[in-house]
């Protein structure tokens, strides 16, 4: 037995006991040094829903997560007890064509943590204790801290777009949304050697955070929509945009300020149903317009990229709350002028 925050239904999230199962042979143990809050974590605890996946039983959330090995299934080399690792919440079947193609995040069969996606639904890592693959365990430096590890899977999030955006060396990019994502998309555009980055949003507490971590311009497109419209100017100016947002009407502004033979990459989550997309305009000015679907391989380069140091996401981290407060920390998490990033931890 161990406690969980467990999502009965929209508003309904519980601390509480539940069973957990014998390790697999290939299978570990972790106990949660700290699991961060995501925007789908957010949209399960306030509509019971995230895009088309609605809840259909009680979820034990969480996906963001690090923590320390207690026990191996008695396959398992890799890791050991006492291993401090990072947990890619990935865990594809390793068989279907996707996987075999090396897109395992298109997986088939893809058993992805704290997601409602699949029924019955796959359980996440915001417990005391919660089962992983060995393979999903990257062990970790003992001087990183653990909510910095649990950072490692947005990064990858960020890093698959980045990838998806193709070559930004010397472009000129635009960020739709200045959230985690949008955030840490921001960092690694600088990482791949974007000449100059703009950062949008609709509120302006992440927006000074987007400058503090070198975004040449942002844009509160609530208050000053025409300096985004500016850019519609000769065809556009942007080499790529990303779309980090899930909204509709963000995405539908980028269409115009992205030169021709631009991109423009779909990560974040929109509302369920069909989103318009202005198709002449996109094939007038030969736009690619491609999606960015959590991550493969970037997970440990995330890891990596955090351990070096090379990636500081210290300007994100806005609080650490006890798994005992999960609602207030859910509160603060979803309130966009005090947080960004925030963890709950045991």
């Amino acid at each position: 037995m161990t406690l969980a925050a467990r999502i009965h239904a929209a508003k309904d999230l519980r601390v509480e006991t539940i069973s957990l199962r014998e390790p697999e042979a290939d299978e570990v143990v972790v106990a949660l040094g700290a699991g961060g809050i995501c925007g789908s974590d957010l949209s399960y605890y306030g509509k019971g829903r995230v895009g088309d996946f609605s809840l259909r039983e009680p979820m034990v959330l969480g996906h963001e997560v690090a923590g320390t090995v207690t026990r191996v299934g008695n396959a398992v080399t890799g890791v050991k007890p006492g291993d401090r690792v990072a947990v890619d919440p990935s865990r594809p079947c390793l068989a279907c064509d996707y996987c075999r193609a090396g897109r395992s995040n298109l997986c088939r069969n893809m058993r992805f943590f704290g997601s409602a996606a699949i029924f019955p639904h796959v359980q996440g890592g915001f417990s005391e204790l919660f089962l992983a693959r060995a393979d999903q365990c990257v062990p970790i430096p003992d001087t990183m801290p653990m909510r910095v590890a649990a950072c490692g899977e947005p990064l990858a999030v960020a890093l698959h777009g980045i990838r998806r955006a193709g070559e930004l060396l010397g472009r000129h990019v635009l960020i739709a949304g200045a959230g985690p994502i949008g955030l840490l998309c921001l960092m690694a555009a600088r990482l791949a050697g974007a000449r100059r980055i703009v950062c949008t949003d609709l509120a302006e507490a992440p927006l000074a955070i987007a400058r503090e971590i070198g975004a040449a311009e942002t844009i509160n497109v609530a208050s000053q929509p025409e300096r985004l419209a500016a850019y519609e100017a000769d065809k556009g100016t942007f080499d790529v945009a990303l779309e980090a947002t899930g909204a509709p009407a963000a995405l539908a502004s980028l269409f115009r300020v992205v030169r021709p033979g631009g991109r423009v990459v779909q990560l974040g989550m929109m509302p369920p149903g069909d989103v318009p997309v202005p198709a002449n305009l996109l094939m007038a000015r030969e736009i690619d317009f491609v999606g960015a679907f959590r991550f493969h391989e970037e997970y440990r380069t995330a890891i990596a990229l955090l351990a070096s140091g090379r990636i500081d996401v210290a300007p994100i981290l806005s609080a650490e709350l006890p798994m005992s407060r999960a609602d207030e920390a859910f509160a603060l998490a979803a309130d966009r002028s005090r947080a960004i990033k925030v963890h709950l931890a045991f």
